[in-house]
């Protein structure tokens, strides 16, 4: 016995095991077939695809938000400013704290700037003039350091100036910044543009529009202050191009805004500014300013096309498939008047060499049988 029965399994790791098909001409059970199938691959085409991207290998970045706070003195002794003693109110920039906060390490000193006037900035597009005409006076300078005077300041023999404003003078100046904003050729858009419906790209604010936009009243939240979040949404699909790459705003209040007496509501700080007395003394005032703190937070995600998540969606399409198959038969053999008569069909018992009572030679077995309803 025990030869024989390892004989018998040595020789059954040769067989060959096939699939029996047996087409049912049922209509119904057909139309229903068809239907899951359809509905099937339009799930897997439509929202797996297209909508969700199954293709892509997506990033998704994580989402946070803190408030710092910065303690201890530093000395330093410049020949621009002397013996100086820094502590948090003079090198923690916002001092309030926030997800994002910065110590002085460096300065670029504007010194000596007084109330009077002088000329705008050339790197202020506003500000450029031909004529005294183009220097309306009491106009403020967009984007600029002052109020228009009326007169147009020209260097040399140069046609084009720059409007003469009240302001603190000297104005400082500096080289301009490179940014990871909009790409433009006009380089004045960045100075002029507001954020918008027709600018839904452009990283400037006006002040009440984004007040207004979270559901608050500009008065009420400027006597106490306030806290106001300004969400930016990426959602990247890398096989284009980068320039659609687009981000999304969206706008709340974050302080609490239901009670008047809530210690929690509104929002204040302190910053200081020095003098010096005629007997060369610093001193400082200190103030305690309500206003409004925005925390910006940027979240979002980014997918490319990869190999691996396709193959995995469209096996899982496949699968579906076969299911779809799987509960079809169930309605067949279970569910239908002639169920009986599919079952039989469906499932037959083999033995090889003996025919009767219902028994099939293997030799005679047909690998495909039409059942008609």
């Amino acid at each position: 016995m025990g030869q024989a029965g390892c004989k018998g399994l040595s020789q059954s790791l040769f067989d060959y095991k096939t699939e029996k098909y047996v087409i049912a001409k049922n209509k119904k059970v057909g139309l229903l077939y068809r239907l899951l199938q359809v509905s099937i691959l339009t799930y897997l085409v439509v929202w797996v695809f297209l909508v969700k991207k199954g293709y892509q290998d997506t990033d998704t970045s994580l989402q946070s938000s803190i408030v710092t706070k910065v303690k201890g003195v530093i000395f330093t002794n410049t020949s621009e400013l002397g013996e100086r003693l820094w502590d948090v109110a003079d090198y923690v920039i916002p001092p309030q704290g926030e997800n994002v906060f910065f110590v002085v390490t460096n300065l670029i000193v504007t010194a000596n700037q007084r109330q009077e006037t002088c000329a705008e900035s050339e790197s202020i597009p506003d500000a450029w003039c031909y004529t005294d005409g183009d220097c309306p006076p009491g106009e403020p300078v967009v984007a600029g350091n002052g109020v228009k005077t009326g007169r147009c300041v020209r260097v040399g023999s140069m046609q084009r100036g720059t409007c003469e404003v009240f302001a603190w003078c000297p104005v400082e100046t500096k080289p301009r910044p490179v940014t990871n904003v909009l790409d433009t050729n006009d380089r004045a858009f960045l100075k002029s543009c507001q954020f918008g419906p027709k600018n839904p790209y452009c990283p400037i604010f006006r002040l009440g529009s984004v007040v207004s936009w979270t559901g608050s009243n500009f008065q009420e939240i400027a006597v106490q202050g306030g806290v106001i979040g300004i969400q930016i949404e990426w959602d990247c699909d890398l096989d284009k191009a980068p320039s659609e790459c687009n981000p999304h705003y969206s706008f709340s209040r974050l302080d609490n805004t239901f009670s008047e007496n809530s210690i929690s509501s509104g929002y204040n700080f302190r910053f200081a500014k020095y003098y010096r007395d005629a007997a060369g003394v610093e001193f400082r005032t200190l103030m305690k300013a309500y206003g409004i703190r925005f925390d910006v937070m940027v979240n979002g995600k980014a997918g490319k096309f990869s190999l691996i998540p396709t193959v995995v969606n469209i096996g899982s399409g496949v699968a579906l498939m076969g299911a779809g198959a799987f509960f079809c038969d169930l309605i067949l053999i279970y569910f239908i008047k002639k169920s009986h008569f599919y079952r039989d069909k469906k499932y037959e018992e083999v033995r090889s060499g003996h025919l009767g009572n219902g028994e099939v030679n293997v030799d005679q077995l047909q690998n495909l049988q039409t059942v008609d309803a």
